[in-house]
């Protein structure tokens, strides 16, 4: 298999596969050094998903065995109703299909989502990620919490250590974050984790024939390190 620089990415992955890939080095930006057969080239080779702690919680990768739990708890009608892009019913295997996408829009820099798992029972309560705009240096961060689980307080915690990850980690320059005008609760996420109000869209969106209006947040790096 001859290496093409033009190729698909997922093309590019398998060849560093048959060269013997050994490892990420280094990264900058969106864009990591791959080392193998004793030479260098500068590629979009994906580092592995990091798994993230805070004090109460784990932020990790899903798996297929998360399926099921994360179709019971975004089966909810309550909680569909909160996001965007959520549909309902929830049906069977929509829940495998949204995990088995992961992998793959990570190694593109498209999204990085992650589980929010509380460390003292194992329990998987909602999930949490960034939809990544590589062009702009920038991500929308877009997250559900499970409804045996509201009112925790984790939702803030979880997103606060992803503005962390994105700004210190992946070398963000701005995130944003969109909720229905009549989520509060959501908003009162992202002020507390340091975004500010940027602006209201009158019926943005369509969501079960409605049109919905939507409130816009963002935070600079530059904001988030003072």
């Amino acid at each position: 298999m001859k290496y093409d620089r033009l190729a698909p990415l997922d093309q590019q992955l398998q060849w560093l596969e048959t060269v013997g890939f050994q490892h990420v080095d280094c990264w900058y930006k969106h864009f990591s050094f791959a080392v193998f057969g004793g030479q260098r080239c500068k590629q979009d080779v994906p580092q592995q998903q990091p798994v993230l702690y805070t004090e109460r919680l784990i932020l990790r990768p899903f798996t297929l065995a998360d399926a099921s739990t994360v179709q019971q708890l975004v089966g909810d009608r309550d909680v569909a109703a909160k996001t965007l892009s959520i549909s309902h019913p929830y049906e069977d295997g929509m829940a495998e299909a949204w995990i088995k996408t992961h992998a793959l829009k990570f190694a593109k820099r498209q999204t990085v989502t992650f589980a929010i798992v509380l460390q003292q029972t194992n329990q998987l309560c909602g999930a949490i990620g960034l939809h990544i705009e590589a062009d702009y240096n920038s991500a929308e961060m877009g997250y559900w919490i499970g409804k045996p689980f509201w009112g925790n307080g984790y939702c803030t915690e979880a997103a606060a250590e992803v503005v962390r990850y994105g700004f210190d980690q992946l070398h963000l320059h701005r995130i944003e974050a969109t909720h229905f005008s009549t989520n509060p609760a959501s908003g009162r996420v992202m002020q507390k984790v340091g975004m500010r109000h940027e602006g209201h869209r009158r019926q943005y969106t369509l969501k079960w024939g409605k049109y919905e209006d939507v409130e816009l947040y963002g935070i600079l790096k530059s904001d988030w390190q003072q």
